[in-house]
């Protein structure tokens, strides 16, 4: 693919005003680590909630859309729409619960809520698992899908896209540190989202398309089109549908989609100037990522099927990409190849976005692990804060090198998204539990760490290198989730308990509503030491909000594609669905209140 003059301008003008951006806050994002890693914790929920979406639309979203719709249709993107109801768990819930511990990481969060070695242990061990294990495979997906994009767009070998890239995005990362990560996120979010609305509306113009009626009366496209997997089908109405939305969305770990939040989700909430800032911001990216974006990439990922109708097809398209690599994914990538001059150069710099929005907050993350929940805390804690954030700066190319590395030994983003389920699965409900139920100790989360992996590696890598046949997705992912949700529990109950006065230094700071707490309550009142309780009845009323989030989202998502379709009854009558949940969800909202922490109680040292 041959990229204009035009297309070329676009391109370096992009990346000149990314690095500018970094330029620009480089001395506020060096005076302190908190600067670097959590802009001072003054930022307002609109620029927050933009750099969540930003994030999440990462280089490898879209072919991950592709990758799905060309093989399950539609309905099949239940696998991650499921993960609304965890979203709206963490707006209603635990955003405040995040903002209200004032925390540096959400590791952090180990030595306020536990106590004694084992708490220290998990919070440096999952430092280094999170931030630069998992952190790693993380973008290693999305340099896979920059991987494609050069090779499809660009005629890029692999490694001279990642190096481009990578640099770039390592030196704004590094010089302009969160605050550089936010503004940049805003700016290339309206790139993406300009980019990937303009490629739509040019591929379903194509001639090999015709057009949005003859797009969905094409015998390739008109089985894809239902919103709802075949109910009559228990082969894919089981791990599509029943199990995403039963299950999946409370048990597993998924990074963005953390149950209980967490990770650079956590990171954005903890940077809030207020609770509401930190609710606003998460609700705006729940609706943004589920309800909206989405359209876009599904539209051209059905049009790929009138122009890609199968791998070979795409192979013979594109003889010089290594055949290990090509996969219903690149069909994504490959329809954008149709686009003219001009327009092609915007959606090139669209996607790069993308993978730069992605790619630096996962460095500004992993690194915030790094240096916060490691280096200081286990290595050197007395460090200078420039040390701190030379550190910073050291471990996001660290981080980027090793991710480039992985990403060339990946094939598809379907194929690392079921890998990052299997790993997370059966943790979930302890990450909802810990702040609502004193029993939850160190150990519980410690053994559904290595539970989970080691289930996961025998189910990924050693049950197929024996010779038996593999599992499927569905009975793979419950079968992780039962033996890591029994193995925990067990382990809870056989291990003491977080030490008393940890655990009463947590509900004064915190204040969790619900029942779990009584008994440290009741114990702190017998002991002359009374604990005033969090307000009766919130988190009922946050339950309530969460419900009515999650329905009026997915009303908008249906009657999004329904406008679309030009199914205009059902689009209406949804539409109206939509509205009314949004009121109704509005003056929900005005009755929830925000509480003060006791300020006698500050967040423990060891804890920040």
């Amino acid at each position: 693919m041959q990229l204009v003059l035009i297309d070329w301008l676009i391109i370096a003008g992009f990346f000149l005003v990314s690095l500018g951006i970094g330029l620009a806050v480089y001395r506020r994002a060096g005076s302190s680590s908190a600067e670097f890693f959590l802009s001072g914790r003054n930022m307002p929920w609109w620029l927050l909630g933009v750099s969540m979406v930003a994030t999440t639309f990462a280089a490898d979203t879209p072919a991950l859309v592709a990758d799905i719709v060309r093989n399950n249709g539609v309905a099949g993107n239940w696998v991650w729409w499921a993960f609304l109801l965890t979203g709206m768990l963490t707006v209603f819930v635990y955003a405040k619960l995040w903002r209200r511990a004032r925390l540096t990481t959400d590791l952090g969060f180990y030595e306020l809520r536990y106590s004694g070695k084992p708490a220290a242990f998990l919070r440096g061990f999952r430092a280094l698992y999170l931030g630069v294990f998992f952190n790693v495979m993380i973008m290693a997906t999305v340099s896979l899908a920059a991987i494609k994009i050069g090779g499809v767009l660009l005629d890029l070998a692999p490694w001279e896209t990642l190096v481009i890239a990578g640099i770039v995005t390592v030196i704004y990362s590094s010089l302009g540190g969160f605050t550089g990560v936010l503004l940049t996120d805003f700016f290339q979010f309206g790139m993406a989202m300009l980019g990937s609305v303009w490629a739509t509306m040019v591929v379903v113009g194509l001639p090999e398309v015709g057009g949005m009626e003859a797009l969905l009366t094409h015998e390739n496209v008109a089985d894809k089109l239902a919103l709802l997997p075949d109910f009559g089908n228990w082969d894919l109405l089981v791990p599509l549908f029943i199990l995403p939305l039963a299950v999946q969305w409370w048990s597993v770990w998924y990074p963005g989609s953390e149950p209980g939040g967490g990770g650079y989700i956590a990171q954005r909430m903890l940077a809030a100037k207020s609770e509401r800032d930190s609710m606003k911001a998460t609700l705006f990216f729940n609706v943004a990522h589920y309800a909206v974006r989405p359209w876009p990439w599904i539209i051209i990922a059905l049009a790929s099927l009138i122009v890609f109708p199968d791998i070979a097809s795409l192979q013979a398209a594109f003889p010089a990409i290594d055949p290990g690599i090509v996969r219903h994914d690149l069909a994504y990538f490959a329809m954008l190849s149709h686009l003219p001059s001009g327009l092609l150069g915007l959606v090139v710099a669209s996607l790069i976005a993308a993978f730069m929005s992605t790619i630096s907050t996962h460095l500004n993350w992993g690194s915030s692990y790094v240096v916060n929940d490691f280096y200081q805390r286990f290595v050197k804690p007395d460090a200078s804060e420039a040390e701190l954030v030379r550190v910073g700066r050291i471990s996001t190319a660290t981080l980027m090198v090793l991710s480039g590395l992985l990403a060339l030994s990946l094939s598809n983003a379907l194929q690392a998204f079921n890998i990052l389920l299997s790993i997370g699965a059966g943790t979930g409900l302890i990450f909802i539990l810990r702040w609502f139920w004193w029993r939850i100790n160190a150990w519980t989360e410690v053994a559904g760490m290595v539970i989970s992996f080691l289930v996961a590696v025998y189910l990924q890598i050693i049950h197929p290198a024996l010779g038996y046949a593999p599992l499927s997705t569905a009975n793979g992912l419950l079968l992780g989730i039962a033996l890591t949700t029994v193995g925990w529990l067990a382990v809870t109950f056989l291990t003491p308990p977080t030490d008393e006065e940890t655990l009463r230094h947590f509900y004064r700071v915190v204040r969790p509503a619900g029942r779990g707490w009584d008994p440290v309550l009741e114990r702190a009142s017998a002991a002359g030491n009374r604990i005033v309780p969090a307000r009766a009845g919130e988190l009922p009323l946050e339950i309530l909000c969460m419900v009515t989030g999650t329905f009026t989202v997915y009303f908008t998502l249906f009657a999004t594609g329904y406008w679309i379709y030009g199914r205009l009854a059902g689009a209406s009558v949804l539409s109206v669905l939509a509205i009314a949940g949004s009121v109704l969800l509005f003056r929900l909202w005005g009755k929830l209140k925000s509480e003060v922490a006791d300020a006698a109680h500050e967040v423990r040292p060891e804890a920040l």
